[in-house]
């Protein structure tokens, strides 16, 4: 079983109040390019994102969401000085904050920092082809014998009809492997 493996990098997931903090009231994304997963896209406004040891300038990512979200590397983590902890997507009880700033306002958000956990994103018709369900944990190997061959485990399977089928993971983890271009990964059960 394949799945094609995208590199996802540091971004922000915004709510609709503090989009307006950020870029002003009645403020709207705005699509620059559209993503794998259907309905979702890269936006034109960025945020400057600041933690006790740095900033970074990242990409918003719409549509809008219920609650703020900004998901980093732990690379990432580590010049911004933000303890991140790996989670799922959505998943942001307890964990840390930072300060967003754009060019018509700033703000604290009290949580929401974290570090992806890599996951499959699949619908309800993929799994059950795949003999997967929500939620499985499975390892995913990519590369050539001989060329960083990489076996990920931990690799959570999101099915929900909205997914286009991908696997994530984040820059660190590409890196590592040394992936580039249109990779396939195979899944392991």
């Amino acid at each position: 079983m394949k799945v094609m493996v995208e590199t996802s990098a540091h971004h922000v997931h915004v709510s609709k109040e503090v989009l307006e903090t950020l870029f002003g009231k009645d403020a709207k994304l705005t699509n620059k390019k559209d993503l794998s997963q259907p309905g979702q896209f890269a936006c034109v406004e960025k945020v400057t994102v600041v933690g006790p040891r740095g900033e970074m300038t990242m990409s918003i990512l719409g549509p809008e969401r219920k609650d703020t979200q900004v998901e980093i590397s732990l690379t990432d983590a580590r010049k911004l000085g933000i303890a991140a902890p790996i989670r799922e997507s959505g998943n942001i009880e307890g964990t840390p904050g930072c300060k967003l700033v754009g060019p018509a306002g700033e703000c604290e958000i009290p949580c929401g920092v974290i570090a992806a956990k890599r996951h499959i994103h699949l619908t309800p018709d993929d799994a059950k082809e795949m003999g997967l369900e929500d939620k499985q944990i499975v390892s995913v190997k990519v590369g050539e014998p001989g060329n960083r061959e990489t076996i990920f485990g931990d690799v959570v399977v999101r099915v929900h009809p909205t997914y286009a089928a991908a696997m994530h993971i984040d820059t660190d983890e590409s890196n590592a492997a040394a992936l580039g271009g249109t990779v396939y990964g195979e899944i392991i059960k």
